[in-house]
Formats: structure tokens, C-alpha cells, sequence
């Protein structure tokens, strides 16, 4: 990380020390101190140099994998086992002993934690600025390797989604309708015309899943939900999908997935129709891809994220689809913003919307615009990208094709 800017702020705000309490799901606290401990620990950041605390279990891992200058433990001072005035007599005695007399921490806290602090003695403000969510937007050619690397992860598993959609037969037509098995021994869809098939199984939603969390654990991540969705469950950009999949329709495969080794994540989504998409959907398809150009050809460093959510946007205002920027309250349409940064966080700083900062070399960030109509379905298309000193980086090599072949 690039300590300076940290340095600068720490002048800025008139304070020693920047101190974060947390686990390593924390991503300011992963990013600070490089250690992944999974319970939580003490980073004070002072006068240069990052100071770890962990527990004697942590200790020894800590000494060897933590990016830190100073590695100490609970019985450096004192403590191993007690109540909770003990283990804050701990902290503040951690801060005092690298001549920190005041500190900042982050907004979220914990409270209980500053408030320990500051009765013992020892002056903390709270970042409302959220500093180091800022730094680490601006990633290292090495933070960029880790992103590409779990892309590579992600589209192994996308083609491996496409692949299941391609191999399904549909039922009324490749199949009869008597010979598909029912769906989770129950008979939701099952046989249903039109529904997607799969080695005499219904296809959904949950299957197709199963096959991108096995691809990806096959390559080195791992993401706790992805979506798969069809029909008028596409038409909400953040449903999970569920249940079985059908032909003619619109499938939207989101995949976030989180590299195991270097803690850095992917993103990328496709939409997919098995069969004949209807004229409204394709067009829709066809128009979503003209806004994600039109969003990649507005990036570049200099621009703000407002400018090329606006890009996105204007490509659907001119064919008359609403837009947030058109109609705040309206539930169809581009209902969400173009982009948003990535890193060790799945969403983080920058922001492609109404707002967004200006982009910097080292920003990556997704490019996603879409429609939605619970009465025709939902289209998303999006690319991983990062910003370079003139243009950008498309960090995503996976076709853009609507028809399942």
C-alpha cells in the first residue's frame, strides 16, 4: 500500500495513530495489516510503520505472514485470559507503548473500543472521511494480478454455466414431456413445455449454480452466492434465482467470485437464452450492449464515474427505456448504477452513478448497464476494467453472444 497518502492524512486530521479493530473479513483491516486472522485483532498505524496485536495463538503466523513491522501479543503485555476492562487496559497500553497519545478510527467502530480508549486517557477521532477505503481503490500492479487472476477463475466457471445451458435439451420438443424427472421429488415444473432439461432432470437455477461453485473452487475460489435467474426473476437485479429454467427466456449469470489465496475478487455477468429470445428481450440485448460500449469508450482517467454512468444512461434515454436519472421512482428499465470498484471488497470505491469521483490509474471497476420488466425479463451485461494512465484495461475476455448455441 502506499503509506504516504495514510501518512498525509494522519498530518491532515492532527493525529498519531490509525488504529483498526476487527477480523479479516474487514477489508481496510486485511488491507492494512495483510493478515487474516479470524477473529479479531488490533493495527495501529503510527509514525510510519504498521503495529500488529494478536493473540498467542495468532502470534507465530502473524510473525511470518502479516505485512507488518511490528508483530506483538496479548502477553507482551500482560494479558491472555480475562474480562473486558482487562483487555482494554491491554489496548490502550499497546498504544501508549508506540507513543500514540491520539488516533483516528474508522466510523463503524467498535464503539466500545473507542470509548475504552478515550478513558484511558488516550484521544480518538473517528475517519468520516474513510481513508483507507479511498487508498485502496487505487490498486498496485500486484493488486491488479490478484483481480486477473480470479477473473480467470470466473470465466472458467461462466463457461462452464453456458456449457450446462447448451448441453439442456427442452422439454415438448428435444424431450417428451412425460420423460423429465421431477424437480426436487416434488413437481414444480416438472414437464412443463418449454422448461430446460438436463440429463432427464429438470434444469435450475440451483444446478447451474452448483456447477460454478465447483468450477470455481476448481481454480482457486470460492463466493458464498451467485446469481442464476430467468425470466421475470431476472427482472430483479439482485434475485438469486431459483427453481427450474426455461427456453425463450433470459438468463442472467452474475458471478463474484473471492480468490482464496490473495483475498482479491471478480466480477463479471452474462445473459443467456436457450432458444429464440421474443423481440423485446433481444432488443433490449442489443441495447444493452450499445450502452456498455458506450460506457467502456467514456473511460478513461480524468473522467468522473458520473460521466460515464451517464454514457450508459443516454443510450436508453435515446430509445425511450427509463432511466434512475430520468424517473428517480420508477421500477423498470436501467434501475441501478453502471459500476462500481472491486478489490478486496466486491463492491468498493469508485462508484460509475450520479456522484461518482473521478477515476485515477490503478481504479478497477465493473461496467454493467441493464434492463428490467417483471412482464419481459432482465438483461445485464458486465466487464471488469481498470483504468491506465491513458485509457483503460479490459480485464474480462469472455464473449458477449445472447443465443446459446
Amino acid at each position: 500500500m502506499d503509506r504516504s497518502r495514510l501518512d498525509d492524512y494522519l498530518a491532515e486530521v492532527g493525529v498519531d495513530g490509525y488504529l483498526i479493530d476487527a477480523d479479516q473479513d474487514d477489508a481496510n483491516q486485511l488491507y492494512l495489516s495483510g493478515f487474516t486472522g479470524p477473529d479479531p485483532f488490533l493495527t495501529l498505524y503510527a509514525d510510519g510503520e504498521v503495529h500488529v496485536l494478536v493473540s498467542g495463538l495468532e502470534y507465530g503466523r502473524a510473525k511470518k505472514e502479516a505485512d507488518a513491522d511490528v508483530v506483538d501479543r496479548h502477553s507482551d503485555y500482560d494479558y491472555e485470559y480475562g474480562g473486558p476492562d482487562a483487555r482494554y487496559d491491554m489496548y490502550a497500553d499497546f498504544v501508549a507503548d508506540k507513543d500514540v497519545e491520539s488516533l483516528v478510527m474508522p466510523s463503524r467502530g467498535p464503539v466500545g473500543t473507542a470509548d475504552a480508549l478515550r478513558d484511558r486517557d488516550i484521544a480518538v477521532g473517528v475517519d468520516t472521511d474513510d481513508v483507507l477505503t479511498e487508498i485502496r481503490a487505487v490498486k498496485t500492479d500486484a493488486e491488479i494480478d490478484h483481480v486477473r487472476v480470479a477473473q480467470e477463475a470466473n470465466e472458467a466457471a461462466m463457461r462452464a454455466a453456458e456449457d450446462l445451458l447448451a448441453s439442456a435439451d427442452v422439454a415438448g420438443e428435444d424431450v417428451a414431456v412425460d420423460d423429465v424427472a421431477e424437480v426436487g421429488g416434488g413437481t414444480d415444473g416438472a414437464g412443463e413445455p418449454g422448461m430446460l432439461v438436463h440429463e432427464g432432470a429438470p434444469l435450475t437455477s440451483e444446478r447451474v449454480k452448483e456447477e460454478i461453485e465447483v468450477t470455481l473452487l476448481r481454480h482457486g475460489c470460492a463466493l458464498d452466492q451467485t446469481i442464476v435467474a430467468g425470466g421475470a426473476q431476472a427482472a430483479d437485479p439482485h434475485d438469486r434465482g431459483s427453481g427450474p429454467l426455461r427456453a425463450n427466456e433470459a438468463i442472467i449469470i452474475d458471478i463474484f467470485p473471492r480468490h482464496k489465496a490473495s483475498k482479491y475478487n471478480a466480477d463479471m455477468t452474462r445473459t443467456f437464452c436457450v432458444g429464440e429470445p421474443g423481440e423485446e428481450i433481444a432488443e433490449w440485448y442489443d441495447l444493452t450492449e450499445e450502452a456498455l460500449n458506450a460506457a467502456l469508450d467514456a473511460i478513461e482517467p480524468g473522467v468522473t464515474g458520473e460521466e460515464v454512468h451517464a454514457a450508459a444512461c443516454e443510450v436508453y434515454e435515446d430509445a425511450g427505456e427509463p432511466t434512475f436519472r430520468t424517473d428517480p421512482e420508477t421500477e423498470t428499465g436501467f434501475i441501478h448504477s453502471t459500476g462500481h470498484g472491486i478489490g478486496l471488497d466486491v463492491h468498493e470505491l469508485p462508484r460509475l452513478s450520479n456522484g461518482g469521483s473521478t477515476l485515477e490509474p490503478g481504479h478497477i471497476v465493473t461496467v454493467e448497464p441493464g434492463l428490467y420488466d417483471p412482464d419481459v425479463g432482465g438483461v445485464r451485461i458486465e466487464d471488469l476494467v481498470v483504468v491506465t494512465e491513458d485509457d483503460y484495461e479490459n480485464l474480462t475476455d469472455y464473449p458477449i453472444e445472447f443465443r446459446v448455441d
